[in-house]
């Protein structure tokens, strides 16, 4: 490799068709992945702060749903696109767009003065967060070689860990400490966007992208709706409506009408937002249908332990999120070793076959439990789900940017985060509704078992442990307990299901360059439908 010069510009970008360094490519990520964490510790510093906050803003219970899910339908809606994008943008600029527009976020949202902002302004926020996502995994495709990729994504699963356990620590600090209070779960995360925007505007120089902007405004508006309509649906049935009902019918019409809509207008257009043509190669489809149950599995663990160990086993907020850090130590951990084993020797489908395996015995494992199940063989359950979980979640994205033509990197990475956003969100949803009425079942024969006639709860609010007699606790304990560990007898079927997609996911030799030098099939077909097109 030609010595590169050690000062100015050269320091961070390599010759024309010579690969970067180790320290080049730590320079750029290390400011890729400080907005990657900011974004994470956006989405959970508000899990233990959110009670407060609804009380200082005089809102119901309707905004404490409302102001997670905003940040997550935007995040979710907006990935495809911001992929897309950095395919026809430069990817800096994009990146450096997203961290602003996050940054106004979470300004406008330390500052509201009702629960309607706040709403607007955690959209926001989740429309950076969505830039921020989505272009951390293809900058990387742009710097690293498949070959060597596995080592630096495991970073990002690694950050990705640490901002789920950090942020419901921080928050609760935060709303626990009189002189700075809740508004500074919002304004903690600008200095730290600012400091990625620093590192980054010094290290990430990137071959510019040198192709027409072609936007695809009816597939981008088509695939926001299509997501939008589904992720009201699932927040809001068995709440608001009834599952079977008309709103059901006509929520989910409309989005299966919007789906096939997009998938017709995706076929045609020459640059396509979804790039729907991908999933005609086989590793492409079944990654991203393993991508989808990953989400669900990913998304159950983190939420539902939580109310676990508050619920069924009277931990504080802060004792939750310690209690659950054995399956976010496995995620990070195995990651991180996941992707060095596949740097070392060229192999991702084992890694991605024993992941499978681990997150399914892990959920089933967790499936069993109670509120009285000994803790270390809970921790032994998370750590199985969070290890399967990290040698997953990132080496699925890997299987596809192998495929794919540098042209469609940011939008096959994009579609595959995009389907793991929307398992989840979805997933959590309909898991949280069966959980409710779970929770009501056992509450109902656990009190008739004892004679009481307590109210026990619906399931749709959360009881006050401390403030229920004795016996009444108990039951409402086991119900927590049982309930939570259907939850995860249902997600079981997902697991397996991502098993069997990984089973038949064909192992491509990665690459040893950024380029594709031999394209897919279907990167080939999208190719030529785009000639045909263009002729």
């Amino acid at each position: 490799m030609t010595q590169l010069s050690e000062t100015g510009r050269a320091q961070h970008t390599a010759p024309p068709g010579q690969p970067m360094t180790h320290r080049q490519i730590m320079e750029t990520l290390t400011g890729l992945l400080t907005g990657m964490f900011v974004a994470i510790l956006s989405s959970t510093i508000v899990s233990n702060a959110l009670p407060r906050i609804i009380a200082d803003l005089h809102a119901g219970e309707n905004a404490y749903t409302w102001v997670i899910t905003a940040t997550l339908l935007a995040m979710t809606v907006t990935t495809p696109i911001w992929g897309k994008l950095s395919d026809l943008v430069d990817r800096k600029l994009l990146v450096q767009l997203s961290l602003l527009i996050f940054m106004a976020g979470s300004l406008i949202a330390g500052f509201s003065v009702d629960v309607g902002q706040l709403i607007a302004a955690r959209a926001i926020q989740g429309i950076g967060a969505g830039g921020i996502s989505a272009l951390t995994q293809t900058v990387l495709a742009v710097m690293v070689s498949p070959r060597e990729r596995g080592r630096y994504s495991g970073y990002n699963g690694g950050v990705y860990a640490l901002g789920t356990v950090v942020g419901p620590l921080v928050g609760g600090a935060i709303v626990d400490t009189s002189w700075l209070g809740w508004r500074w779960c919002f304004f903690i995360g600008i200095p730290i966007a600012a400091i990625a925007m620093v590192v980054l505007q010094k290290t990430m120089h990137l071959p510019s992208v040198k192709r027409p902007v072609r936007i695809d405004w009816l597939g981008t508006t088509l695939v926001t709706a299509a997501a939008s309509l589904l992720l009201v649906w699932v927040s809001f049935a068995g709440e608001k409506y009834a599952w079977l009902s008309w709103q059901t019918v006509l929520m989910v019409g409309g989005t299966l009408v919007l789906a096939v809509v997009l998938v017709i207008v995706e076929l045609k257009v020459r640059e396509p937002v979804l790039p729907v043509r991908l999933l005609r190669g086989r590793t492409v489809a079944l990654a991203v249908a393993a991508s989808l149950a990953v989400g669900v599995s990913m998304y159950v663990g983190t939420t539902f332990l939580s109310q676990y160990f508050q619920l069924a086993r009277g931990a504080s907020p802060t004792m939750a999120g310690l209690e659950t850090l054995p399956m976010v130590l496995g995620l990070a951990f195995m990651a991180v070793v996941g992707g060095r084993i596949i740097t070392g020797t060229g192999r991702w489908k084992p890694i991605l076959v024993l992941g499978s395996l681990l997150a399914l015995a892990g959920v089933s494992l967790l499936s069993t439990a109670r509120a009285d199940t000994p803790y270390a063989l809970l921790a032994l359950y998370m750590v199985m789900l969070g290890a399967g979980v990290g040698m997953t979640m990132q080496n699925l994205v890997l299987a596809v940017q192998n495929q794919v033509r540098i042209q469609e990197m940011g939008a096959a990475s994009a579609i595959v985060t995009f389907m793991r956003s929307l398992g989840g969100a979805v997933g959590v949803c309909v898991l949280g509704a069966v959980l409710s009425t779970r929770i009501t079942h056992y509450v109902n024969d656990g009190l008739a078992a004892i004679g009481s006639h307590a109210a026990g709860g619906s399931g749709h609010g959360l009881p006050k442990l401390a403030e229920l007699p004795g016996p009444v606790r108990a039951v409402v304990e086991a119900a927590y307990g049982h309930g939570v560990a259907d939850v995860f007898l249902i997600d079981a079927p997902l697991a397996l299901l991502t098993v069997i997609a990984v089973l038949f996911i064909k192992e491509v030799p990665l690459r040893s360059s950024t380029q594709a030098t031999h394209p897919a099939p279907a990167a080939t077909a999208a190719h030529s439908a785009d000639t045909i097109g263009s002729s």
